[in-house]
């Protein structure tokens, strides 16, 4: 599959005279003018009750029910003013975690940020400090000083109950139009994603809800108005929505955002090995120097056929465990070479941040 892409709303600030009263974007991916929609924003919205055993919601009801809890991202980089030539602008989305006012969105929102805007849903704006970032995983967790009744944190599902024509519905700021919600399904699940950094997102949901630029960042929700995943790419020749977008799964989420919020810092395990697939394992094609691999004594033409006591008969498999590990762990792995089955065991590295 190729590449799918990011979706945050970008423009370049232009160098502009006194007396400009608003700030106007020109979206990638556009051939037309620029569009000024003015928008009314609902500030005596009142949330839904969720239903207790767990049916279903009408996408109506998982509006009141989440609406509050979504937030309007906007991020200027690439110089301290904003009309400073050179200076960009991007929008994107993003969901408020909790009741101390870490919202949650993606790391291409983000990245490069020198000030953070968090608007709302009663129309209010304030800034936000960047808590960190994780570029493998493409998450980013900000922390916004606003009074706490502003705060209606969205509750994090399960993503690995998710099933395929599960009905979902999307909430976020596609192209700065706050609070804008589309449905659909999980078209599927399990996809690879390309992180910003180039390593690879497992178990990525994909969608026919409609996600276009803007809506980086914003939940993915279930019928019961649960986040399942966090609106990140679309596969798309158009540039605009094609029905085919992917969402980080929420159980990644959960624990990457943890890690942020404690630490500032998500680091990974890193093998340091690269791989080719084998009839019984995963194949070690070249072996970095300095890094796991090659300190617990992994050769190339390897076969590793097991990793800290899980059965290893893919690359796939294998990668998942290294991704289940921390960078520190001492692992026993057992691999086979030139027919002999071999025991060593590594001490895993951290991740690069490029692969």
């Amino acid at each position: 599959m190729r590449s799918p892409r990011l979706i945050a709303a970008t423009a370049l600030a232009a160098l502009v005279g006194a007396g400009v009263g608003a700030g106007v974007y020109a979206y990638f991916n556009s051939d037309s003018g620029t569009t000024v929609v003015r928008q009314v924003h609902v500030t005596q919205s009142v949330q839904a009750s969720n239903t207790k055993d767990g049916s279903a919601l009408s996408i109506g009801d998982i509006y009141k029910l989440a609406n509050r809890g979504v937030v309007k991202i906007s991020v200027t980089s690439g110089g301290a003013n904003p009309f400073e030539q050179g200076s960009q602008k991007a929008q994107g989305s993003g969901f408020v975690s909790d009741t101390l006012g870490h919202v949650i969105t993606n790391q291409h929102v983000v990245d490069g940020a020198q000030s953070i805007k968090v608007t709302f849903w009663n129309g209010k704006t304030h800034s936000g400090k960047l808590v960190g970032s994780d570029a493998s995983t493409d998450t980013a967790v900000i922390k916004v000083d606003a009074p706490a009744s502003i705060f209606h944190p969205l509750e994090l599902a399960d993503s690995s109950a998710v099933q395929v024509g599960d009905a979902v519905v999307a909430i976020g700021s596609p192209f700065g139009l706050d609070e804008t919600v589309t449905s659909g399904i999980v078209s599927a699940l399990h996809r690879d994603m390309t992180s910003p950094n180039n390593f690879t997102i497992d178990d990525s949901i994909q969608t026919d809800a409609a996600i276009n630029h803007g809506n980086s960042g914003g939940p993915l929700l279930n019928m019961q108005g649960k986040v399942i995943g966090v609106n990140s790419q679309i596969e798309s020749d158009s540039g605009g929505n094609d029905g085919v977008g992917f969402a980080v799964p929420s159980n990644t989420v959960h624990e990457i955002a943890s890690r942020l919020i404690s630490t500032g810092k998500a680091d990974h395990a890193y093998l340091g090995v690269e791989l080719a697939a084998a009839a019984n394992g995963a194949k070690v094609k070249d072996v970095i120097a300095g890094k796991a691999a090659a300190e617990g004594g992994i050769h190339a033409d390897d076969v590793i056929t097991s990793f800290g006591g899980k059965r290893i008969t893919t690359v796939d498999s294998l990668r998942f465990a290294v991704e289940a590990k921390r960078p520190g762990d001492v692992v026993h792995v057992t691999l086979l070479r030139d027919g002999q089955t071999k025991r060593v065991v590594v001490t895993l590295s951290t991740r690069p941040n490029n692969p």
